[in-house]
């Protein structure tokens, strides 16, 4: 039996609807739209659906990817607008497909990053930016489940890809990065948190993370 794939995006209040609950969310939609989607096997069946990369609490993002069984219920060409129908206002499901390449080939996430500062500082943060991804090594500390100590350490240059876009304005900064999706990926706050790290007065009073696009080993759209 073929596996399905939905394309959707979360934005608005919904980026505050944590990857368990997202997860729930879209399960209970599937019912309410009557869909009908392959279960695990079992005493306690569960609905076979699978998000290969999470996005991070607060994220925005027009590129998810979600894989499920698709029984009945809706044909590929209707799923899309029956779904959303049974979701909050914020998840919208632009497309359904059958198939796609596996999840390890998804390698690249292409974010957009927009700083906020208290002061005319865009500039500036721009420079530090640009003087950490510049270097041939730049070591971070991050939590981690496995580590005993909570703590591991991470070089996160080798996992940027590149920096595609960096544009200052007064105390806006823009930032457009190509990153590493897994095994490991880098998750564009702990880039930010280099900043703040080792700029303290360039740490910006706002910041927002909006993932663009995913991309396979041959930085073409992951399907």
């Amino acid at each position: 039996m073929s596996n399905h794939r939905i394309r959707f995006s979360k934005t608005g209040t919904a980026r505050f609807i944590s990857h368990l609950d997202l997860m729930r969310t879209l399960q209970r939609g599937f019912l309410r739209a009557g869909i009908t989607i392959r279960h695990t096997e079992g005493f306690h069946p569960h609905p076979y659906i699978s998000i290969p990369l999470p996005l991070p609490l607060g994220f925005s993002s027009e590129c998810e990817v979600l894989e499920f069984g698709l029984l009945g219920g809706a044909t590929q060409e209707d799923l899309p607008g029956l779904l959303t129908q049974a979701l909050p206002e914020g998840l919208t499901v632009h497309r359904c497909y059958e198939g796609g390449l596996p999840f390890r080939r998804l390698t690249y996430v292409r974010y957009e990053i927009d700083l906020e500062f208290d002061e005319l500082l865009a500039e500036e943060a721009a420079l530090a930016l640009k003087s950490i991804t510049g270097r041939e090594q730049h070591i971070i500390q991050k939590r981690s489940k496995k580590a005993k100590s909570g703590m591991t350490e991470l070089d996160i240059i080798p996992l940027i890809h590149r920096v595609e876009t960096l544009e200052p304005q007064g105390d806006r900064l823009h930032l457009g990065v190509l990153l590493q999706a897994q095994n490991p990926g880098l998750n564009p706050d702990l880039l930010i948190g280099a900043l703040r790290t080792e700029f303290p007065h360039l740490t910006p009073a706002y910041t927002s993370f909006h993932r663009k696009a995913i991309l396979d080993d041959d930085l073409k759209p992951y399907e």
